[in-house]
């Protein structure tokens, strides 16, 4: 099978099709929702990768964080389905289940356990591990923003908005929880002293 389709060529040129069928622009909303879910998925297996290297503390960071892949495959089948303009069966199939927060919410309760209590602002910082889930975090934000008035339009199920946010906090956490497993410093965020010249 073909990479390119060039179903996006001639009459349709700047197109491309969602889940039920339906064309439409390629900078609408729901493909920017869907790009930046990608780009997310991406910063999460570069953040994969540098667990990989951590023998003894990545595995458990490494399952979460590729079950979360998956998931958000479904979120992106859920929000290339919208819920007013397709099938019932197709509705069914891509329905974003509220489970998969309670999961990510029982994640984040066991890693914060074992965190010292945050009482300053911290930097992006702890790690190469540690850093790269800090990016995944701030696209999962950027996520969140992009979904966010698709869920208001009843475009994509309201779990799926309510699942990245919870995703952000479960990047945080893990940021965190690794650099603290890694014994690497976590930088605190000081109000320079002097002006930046």
């Amino acid at each position: 099978m073909k990479i390119y389709t060039k179903t996006g060529d001639q009459v349709t040129i700047g197109t491309s099709s969602l889940y039920n069928g339906e064309r439409r622009q390629k900078d609408d909303e729901i493909f920017e929702a869907l790009g930046t879910t990608d780009e997310l998925t991406s910063n999460i297996g570069m953040a994969i990768e540098f667990l990989e290297d951590d023998a003894h503390w990545g595995p458990y960071l490494v399952d979460r964080l590729t079950t979360i892949q998956c998931l958000l495959q479904d979120i992106g089948s859920n929000i290339a389905t919208p819920r007013q303009q397709s099938s019932e069966s197709r509705l069914n199939r891509t329905a974003f289940d509220m489970v998969h927060v309670n999961k990510l919410e029982e994640w984040i309760d066991e890693m914060d356990t074992e965190l010292p209590r945050l009482t300053q602002f911290i930097l992006p910082s702890g790690g190469k591990a540690s850093a790269s889930l800090h990016i995944a975090r701030s696209v999962c934000r950027r996520a969140e923003r992009h979904v966010q008035p698709l869920s208001r339009a009843q475009i994509c199920d309201d779990s799926v908005l309510i699942f990245l946010n919870r995703l952000s906090d479960f990047l945080f956490t893990a940021a965190r929880w690794i650099a603290h497993k890694q014994g690497k410093q976590e930088k605190i965020y000081k109000k320079p002293s002097v002006p930046i010249v």
